[in-house]
């Protein structure tokens, strides 16, 4: 099935918008998952400014390239998170952050959420990929004991934050795709259950899939597309490698930086990893997803001006060798 394949441009936001695109214009990407932080896109100028948007567009035409998405994760990761501290402060822009109180913090968050739909809706695309945030994520060891009723209130917390924001969502016509991750109020099979659930199954929200998250935590990523079907708005190919076990290395991680390693697990570039790609690419195909196919390049051990055309080479590689069912079973149907 060909789709296209994206560069997220998360993790070039040191570099400007342009050389960006340059590079992956010469790699041979069809476009970009846009980053909304850097000077990738700035979501205040973009709803202030309709020329700001029509300077992107002219930058993304003149190196040929498309965009069906753009990313709010970091200001996404406030609208719930308990505690708001220094870590939101190293992500948030200034006006944003405020003067830190925490409730101040998730509100400017949320509004910017809801403008990051209307940017989207000018930009032309119709979904926009990000984090929650999450009250509860803290209680994740179960110790203090956590009583039903805080975790009851944790989601009800996401529904009563989300579902003004997805109403706006749905007024702009742009979907909501969440990144199934820790640290987020939907983080495995479970609790993407549960979060569904507390807002109603309402078609504004869906899904990132995101493997690299899933294989540390023991989850099966291709069964994970089967199950949330109508769900997978957009995907993200990240991988990750768990280390062998030798009674040191946990899969917490130890509080260690990427690439050391002592850590139980790590990021790698696509296709070096632990990821089953290819029984992802068949559920994939199995689901009918057409959408992009977002490379999320992160490896600490490696230099990504070499990484990221190497995974689009990968990429391509799968989009190639597992074709559609349907096109199988034409081309053994009897006369």
């Amino acid at each position: 099935m060909t789709r296209p394949v994206t560069l997220f441009t998360g993790q070039w936001a040191d570099l400007p918008f342009e050389e960006v695109c340059r590079l992956a214009s010469e790699w041979g990407y069809d476009g970009l998952e846009i980053a909304c932080w850097g000077d990738h896109f700035e979501v205040d100028k973009a709803v202030a400014d309709d020329s700001y948007v029509e300077r992107k567009k002219e930058t993304l035409a003149k190196y040929n390239l498309g965009v069906w998405t753009i990313s709010n994760h970091l200001v996404g990761q406030a609208v719930c998170d308990h505690p708001i501290d220094e870590r939101h402060k190293g992500i948030l822009p200034a006006r944003i952050w405020g003067d830190g109180e925490p409730e101040g913090v998730r509100r400017r968050a949320a509004e910017e959420i809801k403008d990051t739909a209307r940017a989207a809706a000018a930009l032309g695309v119709t979904t926009v990929v990000g984090f929650t945030g999450s009250s509860i994520w803290h209680t994740l060891a179960m110790f203090p004991p956590v009583p039903p009723s805080m975790i009851e209130a944790g989601y009800a917390d996401f529904a009563d934050r989300w579902n003004p924001i997805l109403d706006v969502f749905d007024e702009v016509g742009v979907r909501f795709a969440h990144e199934v991750h820790p640290s987020e109020i939907a983080y495995d099979h479970h609790t993407t259950v549960r979060t569904l659930e507390a807002i109603g199954h309402r078609p504004a929200f869906g899904l990132n899939w995101d493997p690299s998250h899933m294989v540390w935590q023991d989850l099966d990523p291709a069964n994970f597309i089967l199950d949330f079907a109508d769900r997978i708005y957009h995907v993200d190919c990240k991988d990750a490698r768990v280390a062998t076990r030798d009674g040191r290395r946990g899969r917490l991680s130890s509080h260690l930086a990427w690439a050391d390693p002592r850590r139980g697990w790590d990021f790698v570039s696509t296709g070096r990893g632990d990821v089953p790609w290819e029984a992802c690419f068949r559920a994939l195909n199995h689901i009918g997803y057409d959408g992009p196919i977002s490379v999320e390049w992160e490896d600490a051990g490696m230099d990504r001006l070499h990484g990221a055309p190497e995974s689009l080479a990968y990429i391509r590689s799968l989009n190639a060798i597992t074709p559609p069912a349907a096109a199988f079973d034409a081309a053994f149907s009897s006369e």
